[in-house]
């Protein structure tokens, strides 16, 4: 299955080839809020090389509990696209909200709940943590 997506002024593409379903979750850190000024953030964990980009992106790189996250944003909007974290080597996270046809999509699993906005109710049989889980039960709940 393949998307494709843009910044918000067109300037930077992406194209994905992910397997069937997208592997989408919504973080409700804090820092996810803030970042997208939102509720949460959807995200979908890809295969570095199933993302390819064109266009000109800037670059923003952060550590935090001895991992470095580095934020890929388009050079002229600054719409943020994707990130790549020490935690995760050979992974590119991708901002779901980017994507054509993303809104047909529901997360498959929610992170940092303990952090969510308390209007907001959970689907009942989504997989949920109130942190981050480990890896094995994030990629198991990730593969269905």
């Amino acid at each position: 299955m393949g998307f494709t997506g843009q910044c918000r002024c067109g300037l930077v593409r992406l194209q994905l080839q992910v397997d069937t379903p997208a592997p989408l979750y919504a973080c409700h850190c804090l820092n996810c809020q803030r970042w997208s000024g939102s509720a949460f953030a959807l995200h979908m964990l890809c295969v570095a090389q199933a993302v390819e980009v064109s266009g000109g992106m800037s670059t923003y790189s952060y550590e935090h509990e001895g991992q470095t996250s580095t934020q890929y944003a388009c050079g002229s909007c600054f719409t943020r696209l994707f990130n790549e974290t020490t935690a995760a080597p050979g992974m590119r996270v991708v901002r779901a909200g980017v994507l054509e046809g993303a809104g047909q999509l529901a997360p498959m699993a929610h992170i940092w709940v303990k952090c969510k906005q308390p209007w907001f109710v959970l689907p009942e049989g989504v997989a949920q943590w109130p942190e981050s889980p480990t890896p094995e039960a994030f990629m198991s709940a990730l593969n269905g």
